[in-house]
């Protein structure tokens, strides 16, 4: 009989069987606190969103690079649309639809004053793009910095850019513009936001809201006690499957034993006769 079939005899699949069921829920909780740290630092970026705006006067100036620790803070931007300016940023998917970014360029306080590409939402179409706004308007918005991606623009003559790259936008406006964009913000944290809801922020009519192509980093510390558990649930696991691993293995050992010493047995009395 091989040692494969002697070890899954009936009488042993109890032993083996909490074994399984011992590994299983190990694992599974490992992943579960796997799954709770994930979800717990992506909340925390979320969460960093939404703290208490600032304005942008007050976060970076027009000729300043973008301030990394500042990627997804939210701001007051006030000033006037240059509706003139607007584009759409393609090959932006949302809900596993591909679609459109519509972006506005906004005056940073004075008319004239150097504007900032504000990223008024999501739309499916070219053909479903709603007219411009104009005039003047306060609203928050969640700061990203400029892309650059590297992808190319086929036709430079139209107000479809592949990017938000900062120095592809100043082609379609008449001014200066910060180093950076913003996507305007979606909610207050508590409701108390100089502009309060999204519904209220102007130039949003008609479009879906646009999501953060990137979210602030968090602590490296943010829940990791999770992961601590992760880690310890997985080793428990690894440690109930060599358990199991040794059982079996000293288990054939003394079954070879036993059958050895059962067919020593006959010759032995035999010889003694």
């Amino acid at each position: 009989m091989s040692p494969a079939s002697r070890i899954l005899a009936p009488r042993y699949w109890g032993f083996h069987l909490l074994a399984l069921v011992l590994v299983a829920i190990a694992v599974g909780l490992g992943n579960w606190q796997l799954d709770a740290w994930q979800a717990r630092r992506q909340a925390d970026a979320v969460d960093l969103t939404r703290i208490t705006p600032v304005p942008l006067v007050d976060a970076m100036g027009p000729d300043d690079p973008f301030p990394g620790k500042l990627v997804g803070h939210p701001v007051v931007v006030e000033g006037t649309w240059l509706s003139q300016g607007t584009v759409l940023i393609s090959n932006r998917e949302q809900d596993a639809k591909d679609g459109y970014w519509v972006a506005t360029p906004l005056t940073v306080g004075d008319p004239e004053a150097p504007a900032i590409m504000i990223v008024r939402g999501w739309t499916r179409s070219t053909d479903e793009v709603p007219p411009a706004p104009t005039g003047r308007a306060e609203l928050v918005v969640n700061l990203q910095p400029g892309e650059g991606t590297g992808a190319v623009d086929d036709n430079p003559d139209d107000d479809i850019l592949p990017q938000l790259r900062i120095a592809d936008a100043l082609n379609h406006v008449d001014r200066d513009l910060y180093g950076a964009y913003g996507v305007v913000a979606t909610a207050a944290a508590d409701g108390d936001w100089p502009i309060g809801a999204a519904a209220v922020n102007p130039g949003t009519d008609g479009l879906e809201p646009a999501t953060l192509d990137q979210l602030p980093k968090t602590k490296a510390t943010t829940a990791l006690r999770n992961l601590f558990y992760a880690v310890e649930w997985w080793i428990f696991a690894l440690f109930a499957a060599y358990v199991w691993w040794r059982w079996v293995r000293d288990e054939l050992q003394r079954l070879d034993e036993t059958q050895a010493t059962d067919a020593e047995g006959p010759e032995g009395s035999a010889t003694e006769a």
